[in-house]
């Protein structure tokens, strides 16, 4: 018989089929520990893609989108001055002036855009003033396992780390190597688990936000 029998001494014999099923097990539990700290393949990518950006490319917080509101006026004209909240395809209308497309331009550029159109026969020397009294096309959402959760205003070279603090930081419940990042690519989702461990040990680059992205921490299982 091939059955394994105790050992009359102290040492442990383990039988072929038994040892066999032992270095399994080990080999199992090992790959698992580098499974912990694997970096998302689509993680580095998206690093990849930030690092061959034109800056023309690079999100700025300062443009204007859709749903920002803006006041308008003109120095000494009191019909041209006026609230306006930025319509879906990115346009408002002006007295004189008619529909003007205002997608991803700065205050200063609407005010030179207007002037030069109010000079062109309406009026001489037009003083246009812009200012922004609501930013709501640029945003970036944390939620989950955070201290105040929610929407929060995309800023210039906002990263994933500044976007937590801004919500507070994790909670105790928090598992923050399994926070995930979802993220509209050539009109498509993508969601990556953000190395956020790695990131804050400085082992891993901090990938900068872009508006729209939406970070959730998870509830950790322990």
């Amino acid at each position: 018989m091939n059955a394994c029998r105790p050992s009359p001494t102290r040492s442990v014999r383990l039988c072929p089929g038994t040892a066999r099923l032992m270095a399994v097990l080990v080999a199992v539990a090992m790959a698992c520990v580098g499974c912990s700290t694997t970096i998302d393949p689509n993680y580095l990518r998206l690093l990849q893609s930030e690092s061959q950006a034109p800056l023309d490319d690079v999100p700025s917080a300062n443009t204007l989108g859709p749903s920002d509101k803006i006041t308008i006026s003109v120095y000494n004209e009191e019909s041209l001055q006026g609230d306006y909240v930025i319509s879906p395809d990115g346009t408002i209308s002006f007295p004189l002036v008619g529909k003007l497309s205002l997608n991803g331009m700065t205050c200063s550029q609407v005010e030179d855009t207007i002037a030069q159109k109010l000079r062109d026969g309406y009026i001489r020397r037009p003083s246009v003033s812009c200012s922004v009294t609501e930013f709501n096309s640029k945003k970036v959402s944390v939620f989950g396992e955070v201290k105040a959760p929610g929407n929060f205003r995309f800023e210039d070279r906002m990263s994933i780390v500044q976007a937590v603090t801004s919500a507070g930081g994790f909670t105790e419940r928090a598992s923050p190597s399994n926070t995930t990042l979802v993220r509209v690519v050539q009109g498509k989702k993508v969601k990556v688990r953000v190395p956020m461990e790695s990131i804050i040990e400085g082992e891993v680059e901090n990938l900068q936000l872009q508006p729209g992205d939406i970070i959730f921490v998870p509830t950790s299982i322990y």
